[in-house]
């Protein structure tokens, strides 16, 4: 009689082992210990063997029936399953070490040797969030062309669109690789240029908010009920108004806290040359309070799963979405706002370009122009800090107001 679930669970180990057969050849073996095991005796080419498909209840009396059902068709087919069985093996290990994300991780290990460390780490951040998932397992020579156009339209669909530019230009570099090294006979990526997938757009300001809304989303950060390490990234964010990039990937070996100054080094710049921000005391506060949260850590601003990374640069875009924002304001937009309010009040126009990294640099003058106008950018960033703490408070308004620096 064939088997059944209930038989199966109700039979129990004797002093020495012994099957159950279902039908077919198939048959549970059970041990002394307690075992249950699929396997099925046949005789091949004169010679017994004994496959096994796997132990019970990890494989099903249905799956069981399954497996056993396809090694009968290959050996009515004249095929060993035994021997066919350790093909697919070899065959799915050399899949998998040719895969696209085997290959990548070669590139990366190739192509990172004079890169730097946040250029890098942007790059493996794209490849394990956007490509790994719809690539990462495919066989690297048998990717096709109209896979990259899916996935560059995947990303450009959530708004990404710069970012399926890089992702393409990045799949393009590790097919090139792939072909030089022997992985594959020629590159997807040849076949198609951005401008083929791509939606052309003009050029546009990063979205922020009007001078007058600002206040408004202070009060707004100071009580999101989100992660409370991403409300004090917002904060901070609001009182420096340094790039995204340069805020989440900030360490605490740049901050001085007996100085009060955050210098981020020249390979973490958009301009490619080291820069101070002065702290203000609110902006001291902040960060004593967020030392002991992710003091632990290498970063300021840790990821969610791991403290090994930094925190993702979508973070405080989607913070503010959820906090009604969504198209409104992005995280560079506390650069627009702090820009403006501080012309509006008749701060100096060069202290302010050179407190936004704006101000033009060439090698020679980078050392020296790090630090230009040094004190009165201190007294610019705590004026700023306290005109933003008023706002949050609701005690201050925006006037343009004339101020002598």
């Amino acid at each position: 009689m064939a088997l059944t679930d209930i038989a199966i669970k109700k039979a129990k180990p004797r002093d020495k082992a012994y099957a159950l057969t279902d039908g077919n050849g198939l048959y549970l073996w059970l041990t002394p210990a307690g075992g249950k095991l699929w396997r099925w005796s046949y005789r091949f080419a004169n010679k017994e063997k004994v496959i096994s498909y796997g132990k019970y209840p990890d494989v099903s009396l249905l799956r069981a029936r399954e497996k056993h059902a396809a090694a009968r068709t290959l050996f009515a087919e004249g095929v060993d399953p035994m021997a066919q069985r350790k093909e697919d093996k070899i065959a799915k290990k050399a899949v998998e070490e040719h895969s696209f994300q085997k290959i990548s991780e070669k590139w990366l290990t190739h192509w990172r040797a004079n890169k730097s460390p946040r250029h890098v780490d942007y790059v493996v951040r794209r490849l394990e969030s956007d490509v790994y998932p719809m690539l990462g397992a495919r066989p690297i020579a048998q990717i096709q062309a109209q896979e990259l156009v899916a996935l560059v339209n995947a990303i450009q669909t959530r708004g990404a669109r710069d970012i399926a530019k890089r992702a393409l230009e990045t799949t393009g570099q590790i097919f090139r690789y792939a072909v030089a090294q022997g992985y594959a006979s020629r590159s997807p990526a040849s076949d198609i240029r951005p401008s083929d997938i791509l939606t052309p757009r003009g050029r546009k300001n990063y979205a922020r908010l009007d001078a007058k809304e600002f206040p408004g989303l202070l009060r707004s950060i100071e009580v999101y009920q989100g992660k409370p390490i991403t409300r004090l990234a917002m904060k901070l964010m609001a009182l420096s108004f340094v790039r995204t990039s340069e805020l989440i990937l900030a360490k605490w070996s740049e901050i001085d806290f007996e100085a009060a100054r955050w210098d981020i080094p020249s390979e973490r710049m958009k301009m490619r040359t080291p820069h101070i921000v002065p702290l203000a005391k609110q902006s001291l506060e902040l960060l004593s309070l967020l030392k002991g949260l992710t003091g632990h850590t290498e970063w300021l601003f840790p990821g969610d799963r791991s403290d090994k990374k930094p925190m993702s640069n979508n973070t405080i875009l989607k913070a503010l979405e959820r906090m009604g924002y969504k198209a409104r304001m992005t995280g560079h937009g506390f650069r627009g706002l702090a820009s403006t309010i501080l012309h509006e009040r008749g701060y100096n126009h060069e202290h302010i370009e050179l407190q936004l990294a704006h101000a033009a640099r060439d090698q020679v003058s980078a050392s020296y122009n790090h630090a230009m106008y040094l004190e009165p950018r201190k007294k610019l960033m705590q004026d700023w800090a306290d005109l933003v703490e008023a706002m949050q408070r609701g005690a201050a308004v925006l006037p343009i107001k004339q101020h002598a620096a």
